[in-house]
């Protein structure tokens, strides 16, 4: 199943027949099944599914933090071949540096970039602003809420200038409220710096409220199921979360998933 852009003009990334087997050949399981999608510049898209319909798989193939089995993923017409600063992952565990400050783990990549300390401090500090962590900056991690480590994870993915933001399921260990603020906060973030994101998620809701368009994943194999637009105005507030336009995207999201494989836990709604 092949998808066209929103605005049509070439993607930013294409998936193009991605196929992920492990094991050998007599008894491979098939984590991603033949994956056909472009995604646009500037767009932020979620991606839903049953547990090993192969998102995080396809994240990593398209962090280049792994190989597919047959076809590749492409950023801006070249293939993928490995990890590039160009592309920022941020996983669910926040892996920041206990003993490094906030300013001091955001700065990391920057550090490693060989960028002068008077620049590294200007990029981290500006990042450190627009995640709202400016009062934080020298505190250490163990001193933090989750969702404050959640946000310099984010500032220190920014740091680094990436064009495309790759998050796996990066809100899943939070409460409900920091949750919500996380949200908001990313979203604030992405609208003033534009990056591509992919965001893999298992709520709905958060799904929804976030994306452009939510891609549904069905499993055993993983692959492509359907693709929904979320034709909701930016910036979504609260409104738009209780309004009756979110609720009927929702549901047809939460019908996309559950009607594929019906023991989906409840709670997942």
């Amino acid at each position: 199943m092949s998808l066209d852009l929103p605005q049509g003009g070439a993607p930013k990334i294409s998936f193009q027949n991605v196929t992920r087997r492990f094991g050998d050949d007599q008894n491979a399981f098939i984590a991603l099944d033949r994956l056909n999608l472009d995604i646009a510049d500037g767009e932020f898209v979620t991606v839903v599914g049953p547990s090993g319909c192969g998102k995080s798989t396809a994240m990593n193939i398209a962090a280049g933090l792994m190989t597919a089995s047959e076809g590749q993923v492409l950023v801006d017409g070249r293939p993928v071949s490995g990890p590039s600063p160009e592309r920022g992952v941020i996983f669910q565990q926040y892996a920041l540096f206990p003993w490094l400050t906030v300013r001091q783990n955001v700065e990391f990549g920057l550090r490693i970039k060989r960028i002068s300390a008077a620049e590294r401090r200007r990029i981290a500090d500006h990042f450190i602003d627009l995640v709202g962590l400016k009062d934080f900056a020298d505190a250490l991690p163990k001193t933090l809420s989750g969702g404050m480590k959640q946000r310099c994870a984010i500032a220190r993915a920014y740091a680094v200038n990436p064009i495309i933001l790759l998050m796996d399921e990066p809100f899943g260990a939070l409460d409900a409220l920091t949750r919500v603020q996380m949200q908001d906060q990313l979203l604030d973030t992405w609208s003033r710096e534009r990056r591509t994101v992919i965001f893999i998620t298992h709520d709905v809701d958060e799904a929804v409220y976030l994306a452009n368009r939510v891609i549904v994943m069905a499993a055993r194999p993983g692959r492509l199921h359907k693709i929904i637009p979320v034709d909701l105005p930016y910036p979504r507030t609260e409104e738009i979360r209780l309004s009756p336009a979110f609720a009927e995207i929702r549901n047809q999201v939460w019908h996309a998933v559950y009607h594929q494989n019906p023991q989906i836990n409840q709670n997942s709604r």
